[in-house]
């Protein structure tokens, strides 16, 4: 089956759905374009040294010389280190979506329904991964209404219809989504001792479930 598509989707450079509201740290539209890219580098630095070394690995002076720019740059972007990692939260929460919705394949378009499901929930478990205490703070503020959960259970939906499962499409995604709950995740590596491969084989397993037999990859 072909990849699904959306019905409108979005150009390349538009706003994405934000992990909740604009911090005075996040780019506003009117931001300059240099401006704009300067902060990406920051955070992509950020990003980076997240999943070398933790969350505990994130510090201000550590982002400065990952990026190659001065202290006081980071300070004056983000003010402090609560506010660099809620736009770091952000920034891979944009990213995130940019890559399931216009990005390569198996994530992206292009790819089969159930292979993009699968992928999905592998690359959201990454995340969770390393920037796992970021994810379950987001979550106990409550995102079931609007806001990425919306757009990722939106998502959801549209490739298990691709997929033809039946049912209650909108109740399979949030059992789905269940799943990739960070809190949850946290849980099963660190007290339940899984390691992140497992929970992604296991992701890979309920999918596979809900849509045979309807669908399979080839």
């Amino acid at each position: 089956m072909s990849g699904v598509r959306y019905s409108t989707p979005r150009p390349d450079g538009a706003p994405l759905l934000r992990i909740g509201p604009t911090q005075p740290a996040v780019a506003e539209p009117s931001e300059r374009a240099d401006a704009a890219r300067n902060r990406a580098l920051l955070l992509d630095a950020a990003q980076q040294l997240v999943r070398e070394h933790g969350a505990s690995g994130l510090t201000m002076d550590a982002v400065a010389k990952r990026a190659g720019v001065g202290k006081g740059t980071v300070f004056r972007r983000f003010g402090n280190r609560t506010g660099l990692m809620l736009a770091l939260l952000d920034h891979s929460e944009q990213k995130f979506q940019a890559a399931f919705m216009f990005g390569p394949p198996p994530l992206g378009p292009e790819a089969s329904p159930v292979e993009r499901l699968i992928a999905f929930g592998r690359t959201r478990l990454l995340d969770i991964e390393v920037e796992g205490d970021l994810h379950r703070a987001a979550e106990e503020k409550g995102r079931f209404g609007a806001g990425p959960y919306a757009l990722h259970k939106a998502h959801i939906t549209l490739l298990l219809r691709g997929a033809e499962v039946d049912g209650d499409l909108s109740l399979i995604a949030d059992t789905l989504m269940a799943t990739l709950s960070a809190a949850l995740v946290i849980h099963q590596i660190d007290i339940l001792g899984y390691s992140p491969a497992q929970i992604g084989d296991n992701w890979e397993w309920l999918v596979r479930r809900v849509v045979s037999p309807a669908a399979q990859v080839e």
